[in-house]
This record gives C-alpha cells, sequence and structure tokens, in this order.
C-alpha cells in the first residue's frame, strides 16, 4: 500500500512552489489536464511495483527531497 496522498503531496508542493498545473505540464512537455489525471488516478507509481512490495511484507511511503538544498 502506498502511505502517501500523492494528490495531496502535488498540491502541496505546486503551491509551496508557487506553480500550476499547467505550468509543471508545460515544463514536462504535456498539459496540465494530463497532470491532473495522472495524479488523481495515482498512476505515479506501477500497480506491479506496489504488489511485489505488498507480496514481500513492506507499505511504501516517498519522501521528497528539494533540490539543490
Amino acid at each position: 500500500m502506498v502511505k502517501n496522498n500523492i494528490e495531496l503531496d502535488v498540491k502541496v508542493k505546486c503551491v509551496e512552489g508557487s506553480m500550476s498545473q499547467q505550468q509543471i505540464g508545460d515544463a514536462i512537455g504535456t498539459t496540465g489536464q494530463y497532470v491532473n489525471r495522472v495524479i488523481k488516478k495515482g498512476e505515479v507509481i506501477n500497480k506491479t511495483f506496489v504488489q511485489i512490495m505488498e507480496a514481500l511484507g513492506y507499505d511504501i511511503e516517498m519522501t521528497y527531497v528539494k533540490r539543490g538544498e
């Protein structure tokens, strides 16, 4: 199980970085709508990877480290 609320995490990081999902989409060569869809669907982590870790008895927790700090 993924312990993070990825949608909330991304929204918080957007506010902290003063960026919209549209700006993120522009920066990575896609649309803000696609960024939103990926975040809402939880497609950030591969389902098979999650199943492998669960089979091994682990949950997944992600940490975020700002580059350059």
